[in-house]
């Protein structure tokens, strides 16, 4: 069966542009002009993902997440103007799972979608099978579940989004080997996606800000100017 997207947002046209793109790759969807309307209508029609605008009239994208958090573990990805870390960071203790700012590209949108659900998948059938080893990754301070889509460093949780977590991902799996903006384009937003190299280095310098928060004298990513990244820990 056709798994049910929710789409949240008070733009009539992202409701309308958005939802034929999603239908024409198979999803059902429903659509909610603001938070209040799809509380509501969530609470009558469960969906297997929900995508939410955080600035909505009646009640925002957070309030929604946070009233949605008090019931289920439904996967959400929010659809953000605002270029606030804080935000960002809130969402994700809340339990968001990934972040996508406007304007983007609607074959992102889709990736993001499909990563976030096939993430939920695995993290179910782990759960299901009492934990899986060979789900983990263990460099020194950092392990990174990916089943479970969790990261910490020295014990301490660190909050990332899946594209974050896909990047550091693809970076720890080979440590000392150096990975091109190309190579981790690929690897955290799938092939024939056009990402500008720009954006990598923005995702990398939020990861490297996220681990310093926690140990001011991480250093574990390494800049090879011209050449691409590397995660230098055994």
């Amino acid at each position: 069966m056709p798994q049910t997207i929710a789409l949240v947002d008070d733009d009539k046209n992202i409701l309308t542009s958005v939802s034929m793109t999603l239908e024409a790759e198979g999803f059902k969807v429903t659509t909610y002009k603001d938070g209040a309307e799809a509380l509501e209508g969530l609470e009558q029609k469960p969906v297997d993902l929900a995508i939410l605008d955080i600035k909505m009239p009646r009640m925002d994208g957070m309030e929604l997440l946070d009233k949605l958090r008090r019931k289920s573990n439904l996967p959400v990805i929010f659809l953000t103007s605002k270029d606030d870390e804080i935000d960002e960071m809130l969402g994700l203790r809340m339990g968001a799972d990934d972040y996508i700012k406007k304007p983007f590209s609607q074959r992102l949108l889709i990736e993001r979608i499909r990563t976030v659900l096939r993430s939920r998948k695995l993290a179910a059938r782990d759960a299901a099978n009492d934990g899986d080893s060979e789900s983990l990754i263990k460099r020194g301070d950092l392990t990174m579940d990916e089943a479970r889509h969790l990261c910490t460093w020295g014990g301490k949780e660190v909050n990332l989004t899946v594209t974050e977590f896909l990047l550091l991902l693809s970076l720890a799996t080979r440590p000392g080997h150096v990975k091109s903006r190309d190579q981790l384009i690929d690897a955290a937003y799938g092939e024939h996606i056009y990402i500008d190299d720009r954006t990598i280095d923005s995702h990398i310098k939020r990861l490297r800000r996220k681990f310093k928060d926690i140990d001011s004298d991480f250093s574990e990513i390494e800049t090879l100017y011209g050449v691409g990244y590397r995660y230098r820990g055994n």
